[in-house]
């Protein structure tokens, strides 16, 4: 689960500068290709920790042994 945990931290680190954008928009590139951004009611540094956070979750989550008890039921389910 070590692993899992530092190769989501690995994958996930910001690349480049933040770029400022139209309306008051912030952007920063992701290691993982994703853009975050700010919105209307959160910043771009609150962005960069949800995304992380959520990468270590599903790295963890799909690492951790077959049995062990959950909170979020595994594996998730796709939605469309």
């Amino acid at each position: 689960m070590r692993r899992a945990k530092v190769r989501a931290a690995t994958e996930h680190t910001t690349v480049g500068l933040a770029q400022a954008g139209a309306g008051g928009t912030v952007t920063i590139a992701c290691a993982c290709g994703m853009t975050l951004t700010n919105g209307p009611t959160w910043s771009l540094d609150e962005h960069i920790r949800l995304h992380r956070a959520e990468a270590r979750f599903l790295a963890l989550a799909q690492a951790a042994p077959p049995g062990i008890p959950r909170l979020v039921a595994w594996p998730l389910r796709q939605t469309v």
